[in-house]
């Protein structure tokens, strides 16, 4: 029988997608990618493939999961099963380098960035900021890895020898400008068969963490500013969301073979918008969603079971 397949390491991340693929009863079957094999000898199953891939797996012990995806990838897309998200897909989500690269070449503007591997590489980059504010962030992230922020040399370089400096699991440190935003949020775009779904207002006074995983979420989701003050929530979706921003990412995406994703950006006080981020295992907030009632994983539901259909 025809199924849909989830490529994962993460359960956490399916079960809202599990549980809206049985509302619309579509067969499926998880693929949990921590380690397996991969028999190049043999056919791969009937049905439609879909990659939710992280590029945190490291963080949660699963070390060489994107490789190994990767693999499980190439050999569905020689045999010609469908696929969303592919091995396009998986290349741009472990390497910011990468998809800097691939935004810049669709015409889409990235922060000023430089990749560096080893502490001396790392400072000798921080140097071309000629003394303005910068970031690092690691180049196969994820959730905010490795970002931090930098006002000095002499904070860099305290960094760097302390306890709290680590490496990106591939070895590069991203030196980035930092893009001073006249409000503490970011936007994020979530697209759905490549076509635009929602925007979300992204509350970043708390910082870089920002994943919008209900799993991800730590605590309470809301910042209240004395007992009697208005909270608003960390992750809101912008209703009436619209933006030339939105055709250039939907070109890019096209270009790039990805169908789900989720990308941010940022506004300085110019308004000049700085794509720093493309998600191709986007997740979604439920409460926030739950508001407007419209749901991520249900639209992802909905085209495996379009696409399992068409077979």
């Amino acid at each position: 029988m025809k199924k849909a397949y989830i490529l994962h390491e993460n359960k956490d991340w399916t079960r809202h997608l599990i549980k809206r693929l049985e509302e619309l009863e579509v067969p499926y079957e998880e693929w949990h990618l921590d380690q397996g094999t991969v028999r190049l000898d043999q056919e791969p199953p009937i049905g439609v493939f879909y990659n939710r891939m992280s590029a945190s797996s490291h963080t949660r012990g699963h070390r060489f999961a994107p490789e190994l995806t990767a693999s499980v990838l190439a050999w569905l897309e020689r045999h010609g099963r469908k696929v969303l998200n592919g091995t396009r897909a998986i290349s741009l989500e472990v390497s910011k380098v990468a998809q800097y690269m691939a935004l810049e070449a669709n015409g889409i503007k990235t922060p000023r960035t430089v990749a560096a591997v080893g502490k001396e590489s790392i400072i000798e980059a921080a140097r071309a900021f000629e003394g303005k504010p910068f970031i690092t962030k690691h180049n196969r992230a994820g959730k905010g890895l490795g970002v931090q922020l930098f006002y000095s040399m002499e904070a860099l370089h305290e960094f760097l020898e302390g306890p709290s400096f680590e490496e990106s699991i591939d070895g590069i440190t991203l030196i980035q400008e930092y893009i001073q935003a006249p409000e503490p949020f970011i936007t994020r775009c979530e697209f759905v068969e490549g076509k635009f779904v929602y925007a979300v207002r992204v509350d970043t006074s708390e910082g870089f963490q920002l994943c919008p995983a209900d799993a991800c979420q730590i605590g309470d989701l809301f910042c209240p500013v004395g007992e009697v003050a208005e909270v608003r929530p960390k992750f809101e979706i912008i209703e009436g969301f619209n933006d030339p921003i939105i055709s250039k990412f939907e070109a890019f995406l096209k270009e790039n073979k990805i169908d789900v994703a989720g990308i941010e950006f940022i506004r300085d006080a110019e308004g000049t918008i700085y794509t720093y981020d493309v998600n191709t295992n986007t997740n979604y907030n439920s409460d926030a969603e739950e508001k407007i009632g419209q749901y991520g994983m249900l639209e992802i539901a909905r085209l495996l079971k379009s696409e399992l259909e068409k077979l």
